[in-house]
């Protein structure tokens, strides 16, 4: 399939596991109680018989049920849609509040930090006692079980909040990206059926307000099933707050007077707790269903086993409500029991030692960031890092991105000391958390993910779906997981051609990966952004960890492009650092590092450079768009994209 391989492979491996960190970590204690000798054996049994495998799961996780369920899984309906927990009752806020007040009420829950330096923190008691009061006012509003709620707040505890509260109520949250314009919130709002909305009068970014407010209230002109508007005043005035009197009410008078004792509705394990959309490259945005013994217990299991989060951890993801690590982070650190840190700012303002002063300001042991960051970070160099103690670190967590080797080699070093992993992790909403990810039994090389997390049975394959090593596949998995999406929300055909359509009872999860001789897995960005040239198939990612390296070059995005003659050419834009100059010298050489490391065959059409690259608020960088706007084309779904700025700066790319 992939002729071409000069990326990641030939890498050596640069950290190996702990022995005293393994021996007393959450899995080699899980392996222990069932007597399995070896990280190898555990993997094996886990893909081979998933029953037993998610049963002891959730008897490791503590998992508490109203009612028992009669089986772990029933297959009956076909691989695509199994059944979890069959006949179980519980509600997962059971699990990440109510059971934790006679063991640990005085723990901390949630540390929160604004962009202004302002610190709140909730021990798992006031956390509980806020949850109920917000329970109780949503009942008094005639909001309830089978409710869908949109989330469209930033990082701010009331989020948290009202994220667990419509959950206690049997509700079903719709969480919204805080960047979100009208239209996307209109479209998911109206998809999911929405009765209200908890909102925020908007946000502070890099000391500038930026108003959300007003655009919840021009999308709701098309969305008449909202008829409830709840409103986080954070900001005091210094946005303008619309308010429409029959509609919207400020969070302090919703909650006022309200009782801090409530009941958690009982509801069934398989019973919808979240609809989380996703952007498609085409059509309407894809609405995940998710269930209270699905997202919650994958999301708990990833931080628990791979990344052995334990009670006394902090974990801080960089995300958004809107991307899955959102709800991920909630309801993973809640369900072991340990601290979450919420951060409603830039992760470089007022400085670029922001996120290294968060992690000595929080304590903060599983730190989540992206390559993008990184790369954005390292030409500071390890003054800001060395201006704080970062030592309570026991690992760095990744997502969003591929790395380029050189970034990703210096977080390692110049941050976790060599002595500390990256915890790559890959997978998606439609998984409730990872396909692969690192951990503290693998070795690692830079940029390598360790594998596929137990219980995932995750393969690479050709194009005709046999398994491949040694080259760049296809992601695929071939059996299901207790986190896997009930479907899209009212569009089953469209759920079984985007994941089940090209072979049999395989899941096609659409990334491009790479397996090396040493086993180490590689994910190389979505398959659908593959580059043809000649029949040789390429991953953006080994066009872009080349141009990285340069060190004239910030970062860089990779494309193919229509060619009447190979199919398709490579296209680069390159983001070049302060004060680095663009010139016709600069765009030889790097032409030539493409050449030297790729081969003459997929020697690039053009090299452009420009001042941005369109991105996620998770730091994605879209590479749909990149090529749309360079070929002229129709921009397709923009809704998640951060700063509209940068489509035109890649139009006026030279």
């Amino acid at each position: 399939m992939a002729e071409h391989s000069s990326f990641p492979f030939g890498q050596t491996v640069v950290w190996q596991p702990d022995p005293s960190q393994t021996e007393h970590s959450n899995l080699n204690r899980f392996m222990q109680k069932h007597g399995i000798s070896n990280y190898d054996s555990l993997f094996a049994k886990s893909v081979h018989d998933i029953a037993w495998f998610w049963n002891a799961v959730l008897e490791d996780l503590n998992i508490e049920f109203y009612r028992k369920y009669d089986r772990v899984v029933d297959l009956s309906a076909g691989i695509q849609f199994p059944r979890w927990c069959v006949n179980g009752e519980m509600n997962i806020v059971h699990n990440c509040l109510d059971k934790w007040l006679n063991k640990q009420p005085d723990q901390i829950a949630l540390r929160y930090e604004s962009e202004a330096g302002d610190i709140e923190t909730y021990t798992y008691r006031q956390l509980n006692d806020e949850v109920c009061r917000c329970a109780n006012a949503l009942r008094e509003a005639g909001l309830g079980k089978g409710d869908a709620i949109g989330l469209y707040m930033p990082m701010i505890p009331e989020l948290v909040i009202a994220f667990l509260a419509v959950i206690k109520t049997g509700g079903l949250i719709l969480p919204l990206f805080s960047g979100y314009g009208p239209s996307a919130i209109i479209s998911r709002l109206s998809d999911g059926g929405a009765k209200a909305v908890f909102c925020a009068d908007g946000v502070l970014r890099r000391g500038k307000p930026v108003a959300m407010k007003p655009n919840l209230d021009e999308a709701l002109r098309q969305v008449p099933s909202v008829k409830k508007v709840i409103v986080s005043n954070r900001n005091r005035g210094a946005i303008e707050l619309p308010m429409d009197g029959d509609r919207d009410t400020l969070w302090p008078e919703f909650l006022q007077g309200k009782s801090t004792v409530a009941e958690t509705e009982h509801t069934a394990a398989e019973e919808v707790l979240m609809l989380i959309y996703t952007s498609g490259t085409t059509g309407k945005p894809k609405g995940a269903v998710h269930t209270h013994c699905g997202f919650p217990v994958k999301s708990a299991q990833d931080m628990y086993q791979p990344m052995d989060l334990r009670r006394n951890d902090v974990m801080y993801w960089m995300t958004d409500m809107g991307w899955m690590m959102g709800p991920w982070e909630v309801f993973g650190t809640l369900l072991i029991g340990a601290t979450m840190v919420f951060y409603d700012g830039a992760p470089d303002y007022p400085a670029v030692d922001r996120t290294w002063q968060l992690v000595e300001n929080h304590g903060i042991t599983h730190l989540g960031v992206s390559p993008t960051l990184i790369r954005a970070l390292k030409p500071h160099g390890t003054a800001p890092v060395r201006k704080h103690d970062v030592s309570s670190l026991r690992m760095a967590g990744s997502t969003g991105s591929p790395w380029d080797p050189e970034s990703w080699m210096w977080l390692f070093e110049k941050v976790l000391e060599s002595r500390k992993p990256i915890i790559n992790y890959s997978g998606g909403t439609e998984i409730s958390g990872g396909i692969v990810c690192g951990n503290f039994f693998k070795p690692l090389k830079p940029c390598a993910f360790s594998g596929p997390v137990v219980g995932m049975d995750a393969d690479v394959v050709d194009e005709n779906g046999r398994p491949l090593r040694g080259a760049v596949g296809e992601l695929v998995i071939r059996k299901p997981w207790i986190g896997m999406t009930r479907g899209f929300w009212k569009d089953r055909q469209r759920y079984l051609e985007t994941y089940w359509s090209r072979w049999d009872d395989v899941w096609l999860h659409g990334d491009f990966a790479a397996i090396d001789e040493d086993g180490l897995w590689y994910i190389l960005g979505r398959s659908d952004d593959t580059i043809k040239v000649a029949g040789k198939r390429l991953g953006p990612a080994e066009v872009e960890s080349i141009l990285n390296a340069h060190p004239a070059v910030a970062e860089s995005a990779a494309i193919g492009v229509p060619h009447e003659v190979k199919g398709q050419v490579v296209v680069a834009f390159c983001v070049l650092k302060a004060g680095k100059s663009e010139s016709e010298e600069l765009r030889k050489e790097l032409s030539q590092l493409l050449i030297d490391g790729l081969g003459k065959a997929l020697q690039p059409k053009e090299i452009r450079f420009t001042s941005a690259l369109p991105k996620t608020r998770n730091a994605k960088v879209m590479h749909r768009v990149i090529r749309a706007a360079y070929l002229g084309q129709e921009m397709g779904d923009l809704s998640s994209i951060e700063n509209p700025a940068t489509v035109e700066a890649v139009k006026k790319a030279r």
